[in-house]
């Protein structure tokens, strides 16, 4: 089973140069991200989010614990306020909170400064639009042609027209009890041990309390930011500490989230990672077994194993896949009724339950699932997903051309596919940011694979010379 070897975000998306797969990202206090940008953005926002209304625009802003987050989240309720806008500040609080405080308190739009599992110098602006989704690619390239032309000068108010801002004190007692409503009463965590890492991030207050109140023994890690160690050897992005914990205390399971908390990777009783992939495998596996996933389907993006789309297949479903980023992954399933998508890196969506990747509800959904087999989660999983041998490398080149307009590279994808058959697939893309190839294949034989992945990546740099970065 092979894949269209150019299936990238890019391909998705309009003109947008700032915007990418998940706002706006860099380095803080370096174009593009900083507090001039930023001001600009909250103008722009409010004007979009304004049009048509004769109230004040409301804007939801969050943040994660990043030292950067003040700078930015002061100049964007400027921008808001200057284009009179009314402004509700969270304080640090995971992005899936967010899109939920933005459609219960009746927003235009809510807003997050955070660069997610990226280190704290970096930051980053995505932007919920009032049904608590993230904005379509029309809406961004909007703001973004807002950004570079002096079309709203012109309606800034003054005097009494100008907006305000205030403090939503209990943001987090809010989505505390929203996370606690994405499973059944009946259910408590009594007598489960869990080991939670918040990547001293967003949900350090937040995600220790919901387990807590939930019944479970909570061991925590990675919940003392300091401003500059957010995902600092903790979180999603390492989840060995987790690992130890849940080793070390005889933990039911373990629970790594990034910076903005809104992706999740799992540890097992026994040690043992659970990525993405294989939480899609076991809970879309439970809900096929049951009747009740809708419409017996599951979304990934291209990057998934295709061991998942077998486990799918095999207990009656069917594998969607996207371009890489969640916001394909939902986009699909908004368009076709899906509710229930992902990727490997642990984004997990619940449209059932949220607008957005929530790693702390995904967490719940998995503890959900132990709860009503009555068993530990080392037992669960294997028998979801048998992975198929994967490889992929990343490559620099020096240009960046279409995959078709690469005649050598194509010759060598074509000859793969070829061999591979149903047995395997092939993916080459160009990563969304930088002049890098990405070359991944899958196969039933490891050595196979190295040796075709080793083969379209030389024949991609006869085509394109590499980087001498």
């Amino acid at each position: 089973m092979c894949n269209v070897p150019e299936m990238t975000s890019e391909n998705a998306s309009t003109d947008r140069e700032l915007f990418g797969t998940d706002g706006i990202r860099g380095v803080a206090n370096v174009a593009p991200m900083t507090p001039e940008l930023a001001l600009r953005l909250g103008r722009a926002i409010t004007y979009v989010a304004g049009k048509g209304k004769s109230r004040r625009p409301r804007i939801v802003i969050g943040k994660d614990t990043r030292l950067s987050g003040y700078m930015l989240e002061t100049a964007m309720a400027s921008g808001i306020c200057a284009m009179g806008g009314r402004v509700m500040l969270s304080g640090p609080i995971p992005t899936p909170a967010v899109a939920h405080l933005t459609v219960s308190m009746r927003a235009d739009a809510g807003v997050v400064i955070s660069a997610s599992h990226n280190p704290y110098s970096d930051n980053g602006i995505k932007v919920f639009g009032s049904d608590g989704f993230k904005l379509p690619d029309e809406q961004e390239a909007e703001i973004e042609r807002l950004l570079r032309s002096s079309d709203i000068d012109a309606s800034a108010p003054t005097g009494e027209g100008i907006g305000s801002a205030i403090r939503v004190d209990d943001a987090k007692g809010r989505y505390i009890v929203f996370a606690k409503q994405s499973i059944p009463k009946e259910y408590t965590l009594d007598g489960l041990r869990i080991v939670v890492d918040a990547a001293h991030g967003a949900a350090y207050s937040v995600a220790p309390s919901v387990f807590m109140e939930l019944g479970a023994d909570v061991i925590s890690l990675g919940c003392e930011p300091d401003g500059k160690n957010i995902n600092d050897k903790v979180g999603a992005l390492y989840p060995a500490s987790v690992q130890q914990q849940v080793v070390n205390h005889r933990a039911h399971i373990g629970i790594a989230l990034d910076g903005d908390a809104d992706r999740v990777i799992i540890v097992d009783d026994a040690g043992h990672i659970v990525d993405g992939d294989a939480i899609m495998a076991l809970y879309g596996i439970e809900r096929l077994r049951a009747g009740t996933l809708p419409k017996a389907t599951v979304v990934a993006t291209v990057m998934s194993n295709l061991g998942l789309e077998r486990a799918i297949e095999n207990a009656g479903g069917k594998l969607v896949r996207t371009a890489v980023g969640d916001r394909y992954v939902v986009e699909e399933m908004r368009k076709s009724g899906y509710m229930f998508g992902g990727e490997q890196s642990g984004h997990l969506i619940f449209l059932e339950h949220a607008s957005t990747g929530d790693g702390i509800i995904a967490a719940l959904q998995v503890l959900l699932i132990m709860l009503r087999r009555g068993r530990a989660l080392s037992e669960l999983v294997p028998g979801c997903l048998q992975r198929v041998p994967q490889l992929l490398k990343n490559v620099s080149l020096s240009d960046r051309k279409p995959i078709q307009e690469m005649p050598l590279l194509m010759r060598a994808i074509q000859k793969v596919e070829n061999e591979l058959g149903r047995e395997g697939r092939v993916l080459v893309r160009w990563s969304g940011t930088e002049p890098k190839l990405r070359v991944m294949v899958e196969g039933p034989d490891e050595a196979r694979i190295a040796t075709y992945v080793n083969d379209m990546i030389e024949q991609a740099s006869r085509d394109i010379p590499p980087s001498k970065n």
